[in-house]
């Protein structure tokens, strides 16, 4: 009889046992449940975040792509007006040239030589004018382009760290 009851308390002890295992690996499974939702929910919500940052970087990166478009139109017309304006000065220089060898006997020379002079001035100060526009324009352009390369370069980087992200998860 000994043996029996020996017997029946290992078999309650062993079924308690067995009842605490089961009740402790049921309660580590639903702790681990709630922890990965919570990381879940973590990555989707840093996901989110990423997801905002790179619409809006598209957008600043759409910002400067037409800020670019209008300054190369922009320069396209002043070259085209500095054209334009030197056409013009040419056709004013042919016609003061006629004057000058039509009207030589009427008009002084020092005085066509003069206006001359007046119109060389004139010519070099718009040459001038272009040429700063032209810097001008370069140096923005140049600053716009160093900014777009720096957006795109921080999309990139900030797109890697999400790609990153989700391959950890």
């Amino acid at each position: 009889m000994g043996n029996g009851m020996c017997s029946r308390k290992q078999k309650r002890i062993f079924q308690t046992l067995l009842l605490l295992t089961v009740v402790f690996g049921f309660l580590y499974g639903a702790m681990l449940y709630y922890e990965l939702q919570t990381q879940l929910r973590k990555a989707e919500a840093v996901a989110l975040k990423y997801q905002q940052h790179q619409e809006s970087l598209s957008a600043q990166l759409q910002v400067v792509y037409e800020h670019r478009s209008r300054l190369e139109k922009s320069l396209q017309k002043e070259r085209l007006e500095h054209k334009k304006a030197k056409e013009d000065f040419l056709v004013y220089k042919l016609e003061a040239q006629e004057t000058l060898n039509k009207g030589r006997v009427s008009f002084g020379f020092s005085s066509l030589q003069s206006q001359h002079e007046e119109l060389k001035k004139q010519h070099s100060d718009l040459e001038e004018e272009h040429r700063k526009q032209g810097e001008d324009f370069s140096r923005t352009f140049n600053d716009h382009k160093q900014k777009y390369l720096q957006l795109q370069q921080e999309k990139e980087q900030e797109l890697s760290k999400l790609k990153g992200i989700w391959k950890s998860n």
